[in-house]
């Protein structure tokens, strides 16, 4: 923990997510669905500063995003971490 009471989940969700944010923001090249992965990269940013995230929307998220950058190879890594901090969150409870 970093001396506060933040789940360690949240705090790699945020920081994969800027990651990948920055690297959208970076690459040149413009594809019909940069708009959708923006937009659910700014929601699930700000799932992740809003505390306990809802895991069905993370994973809703990720899908979208997936499907809008994943034939973008340049952004491959940087997606991959998105989705291995959103799969930290487990399965969504019943």
């Amino acid at each position: 923990m970093t001396g506060s009471d933040e789940d360690p989940r949240v705090a790699g969700l945020r920081t994969a997510v800027s990651r990948l944010r920055r690297e959208l923001a970076a690459l040149p090249a413009d594809f019909p669905d940069r708009g959708i992965a923006e937009d659910e990269l700014a929601a699930l940013a700000a799932m992740a500063s809003g505390g306990s995230p809802d895991t069905p929307r993370l994973r809703g998220s990720l899908l979208l995003i997936a499907g809008a950058i994943g034939s973008v190879s340049a952004l491959k890594r940087a997606l991959s971490e998105v989705r291995q901090a959103v799969d930290l969150f487990g399965e969504p409870r019943v």
